[in-house]
C-alpha cells in the first residue's frame, strides 16, 4: 500500500548532526507510546534523508480499498459505543476560527472544554467521577490570552494556529515572530501551516528548513504540523510531506486547517499514519497525529478512533499523541449519549457550545 523501492540502509542523525541513539537507550525516558512492544519517545527531528522521502510509493487503489474496511467491517455497539464517544471528547481539539469571534465566545468555549457533557448526564452513564476534558482548545493568537485566563488550572492546554493561517503565505520571518508571540502569551500547542508550494514543487530541502525554524520558534509548545492536505494533490505528496514534517521534528502532523474543500478524508489519514508507524520502527520516536476539517458527526470519531486503533494501536488512543480537530461533532456526541439513555434523541440546543 505505502512502500519504498529499494529502500536504503538509513544513516539517521540528529538535526544537530550528532548520532541518533537506538531506541534500547531511550527507552527509560519520558516514553510517551509503544509500538510492537517496544518503547518510544517523543520525536526531536533527524537529519533530511533524500533517499527515504524519493523512494516513497503510494498503492491509492489499495488505500482507498484498505480506508472502506474501516467503516464497513467494524462497528461498536451499546456500552461499548458509548465508551470510545467519550474517548473521542478526550481526544478533541475544540476549536473556534472565525472571522466573527471575540473574547465571550473563547471564554464560552474554556467552559465547554472543562465541562463538555452535562455532569448530570455522566452521573447516569456511571462516569460521573472521571473528570472528562477535551485534548485543547483551539484559538487564534489574538485570544490566546483569553483562553489561557479561561482555562487556568484545568490542565487544558490552549493551541494557537500560526504562521499566517491558514494559507501559510506572508513572510518566513512574520510567521516565525508569530510564533514566538503566541508561545509567551501561554500557548502550550503551536498549530503551524507549511508551504504548500515547497511539496508540489518537491522543494523537500526548502520544506525541512520551514519547518525547523518553526519548531525552534516554538521552543517547550508542541509544534502541530498542517500539511494542507486538500492541497497537495496525490496521495504520494502527503507521505513524503509527512515523512519531512517528521524528520524536521513535528510533534504532531495534522490533515488540514479545515478551509481547504477538501479536508480529513480516512484515505489521506491511512497514507499518514502509516508514514508515522514506519518513522517510529526506523527511529524509535512516536509522532501524534491530527485529522480536522469536515469531523461533524459521532460516527466520525468512532471511524477514526477505529483507524489509530487498528494502525497504531491503543497507545496512539490517548490525547498526548492524537487529536481530533472539530467542535459541532461534540454536539453530536452529546446527543448520542442521551440517546443511550433515554431512547430518545434531544433537540441540538439542549447542548450549546459557544
Amino acid at each position: 500500500m505505502i512502500s519504498r523501492e529499494n529502500p536504503p540502509r538509513l544513516e539517521l542523525v540528529n538535526r544537530d548532526g550528532s548520532p541518533l541513539a537506538p531506541v534500547q537507550q531511550l527507552s527509560g525516558s519520558n516514553t510517551l507510546a509503544q509500538l510492537y512492544g517496544r518503547p518510544l519517545v517523543p520525536n526531536r527531528g533527524t537529519s533530511l534523508n533524500l533517499d527515504w522521502v524519493e523512494g516513497v510509493r503510494v498503492n491509492t487503489s489499495a488505500v482507498e480499498r484498505r480506508a472502506l474496511t474501516l467503516v464497513t467491517r467494524r462497528t461498536v455497539k451499546k456500552e461499548w459505543q458509548i465508551a470510545w464517544l467519550l474517548r473521542a471528547i478526550t481526544t478533541m481539539d475544540l476549536t473556534t476560527l472565525s472571522g466573527d469571534d471575540t473574547a465571550e465566545r473563547v471564554k464560552r468555549l474554556a467552559a465547554k472544554a472543562r465541562q463538555p457533557v452535562r455532569q448530570e448526564l455522566l452521573n447516569r452513564l456511571g462516569v460521573g467521577e472521571l473528570g472528562i476534558q477535551v485534548g485543547a482548545v483551539c484559538v487564534y493568537h489574538l485570544f490566546v490570552p483569553t483562553a489561557v485566563a479561561a482555562l487556568r488550572s484545568s490542565g487544558i492546554p490552549v493551541a494557537a494556529v500560526s504562521t499566517g493561517f491558514p494559507a501559510g503565505l506572508s513572510p518566513l520571518e512574520e510567521r516565525i515572530a508569530e510564533i514566538k508571540r503566541s508561545v509567551e502569551a501561554g500557548a502550550e500547542e503551536i498549530d503551524v501551516v507549511i508551504t504548500r508550494a515547497h511539496v508540489l514543487g518537491a522543494e523537500w530541502q526548502r520544506l525541512y528548513d520551514e519547518i525547523v525554524a518553526f519548531k525552534d520558534a516554538a521552543g517547550p509548545a508542541h509544534l502541530k504540523v498542517i500539511l494542507g492536505t486538500g492541497d497537495l494533490v496525490t496521495l504520494r505528496n502527503v507521505a513524503k510531506a509527512s515523512l519531512v514534517a517528521m524528520m524536521a521534528g513535528a510533534d504532531f502532523i495534522k490533515t488540514s486547517t479545515g478551509k481547504e474543500t477538501v479536508n480529513a478524508t480516512l484515505p489521506v489519514g491511512l497514507v499518514m499514519v502509516r508514514a508515522i508507524r514506519e518513522y517510529a520502527e526506523e527511529t524509535g520516536m512516536a509522532v501524534g497525529f491530527k485529522p480536522a476539517g469536515g469531523i461533524r458527526t459521532a460516527k466520525q470519531s468512532v471511524e477514526w478512533l477505529t483507524l489509530m486503533k487498528e494502525e497504531l494501536g491503543n497507545s496512539w488512543l490517548q490525547p498526548q499523541l492524537f487529536r481530533i480537530g472539530a467542535s459541532s461533532m461534540l454536539a453530536d456526541i452529546e446527543r448520542q449519549l442521551e440517546f443511550h439513555l433515554t431512547g430518545r434523541y434531544s433537540a441540538e440546543h439542549r447542548h450549546p457550545l459557544a
